[in-house]
């Protein structure tokens, strides 16, 4: 009689903790699937696209405070253009007028690039939207783990285990499921404070636009190019690094070692996490940008 009901109590725990490992592979899983697909769609957007009342903000402001100030600077870097130019001709001696021509040429150019200042930064942000679609296009069959297949491979695991080992299973399931949910907080913040950057970058864009019409203070601008191309192709290398840890988690193998299997998942979403933070010092490390 007591072993029946010790057999009972045993059958029910087993499916408690069962259900519970079920439950949480389930619901780990599905987020990680819902992580990827949400990185891909995040960085393919624009700037306008992600937020547009952001964006417009952005630009009333750069175009009512910042542009002003790029007008000053873009006066006195004409003007110091215009001096440098007259002087390097053996002290105004050797004056061609196929100077003024070119002169004033320049000058058409850099009016036309600051006044054009958003156009030209969200263009760049167009190039680096369509790499970024490009890739996402190439990996988005990869992104997702089969969670059924996952369930499956791991019901069958555990019928040959222990109620103990059961117990201790469902404890890690639990915990690397918390771990997976606390690095997809990680990962949206990531994703957001790298949009916030590229607002605050393009906000200012008129006053590094203005440096460009000479040799010396076109540095700025330059670097500032550097800068936005860094921005916009980093979303390439998030796409990538969704990539690599969508295959590394598809190829994990519940059968073989389930405790292992766990630990592979927490490390590679701390792997994806960390490789997301690096991004933007790598891209800007290809730019040259600084």
């Amino acid at each position: 009689m007591f072993d029946n009901i010790f057999e009972a109590i045993e059958e029910w725990m087993r499916e408690l903790f069962s259900g519970m490992i079920r439950t949480n592979l389930a619901t780990m899983f599905t987020g990680v699937n819902e992580k990827a697909g949400e990185i891909a769609a995040q960085v393919g957007q624009t700037p306008q696209g992600w937020n547009g009342n952001i964006f417009n903000l952005i630009r009333n402001l750069s175009d009512s405070v910042v542009m002003p100030i790029a007008g000053m600077i873009i006066t006195f870097v004409l003007c110091y253009e215009l001096i440098t130019m007259l002087t390097e001709k053996n002290s105004m001696h050797e004056i061609d007028t196929w100077m003024f021509f070119k002169y004033f040429f320049k000058m058409w150019v850099a009016v036309y690039i600051v006044s054009n200042t958003f156009d030209i930064t969200m263009a760049v942000f167009d190039v680096g939207q369509h790499v970024v679609n490009a890739a996402g296009a190439s990996i988005s069959g990869q992104t997702s783990v089969n969670v059924d297949s996952m369930i499956t491979q791991m019901d069958a695991a555990m019928l040959s285990m222990e109620t103990g080992e059961l117990a201790v299973l469902a404890l890690e399931t639990m915990l690397v499921s918390l771990g997976l949910k606390i690095m997809s907080v990680i990962i949206t913040v990531i994703l957001f404070v790298r949009m916030i950057e590229i607002y605050l970058y393009t906000s200012v864009a008129p006053i590094p636009f203005a440096t460009l019409a000479n040799r010396e203070w076109g540095q700025v601008g330059n670097n500032y190019f550097k800068g936005l191309f860094a921005l916009g192709f980093q979303g390439f290398f998030m796409m990538i690094c969704v990539g690599i840890y969508s295959v590394l988690v598809a190829s994990i193998q519940i059968s073989a070692d389930m405790h292992l299997a766990l630990f592979e998942a927490a490390a590679y979403t701390v792997v994806l996490c960390l490789g997301l933070t690096k991004t933007g010092s790598l891209s800007k490390a290809v730019f040259g940008a600084h």
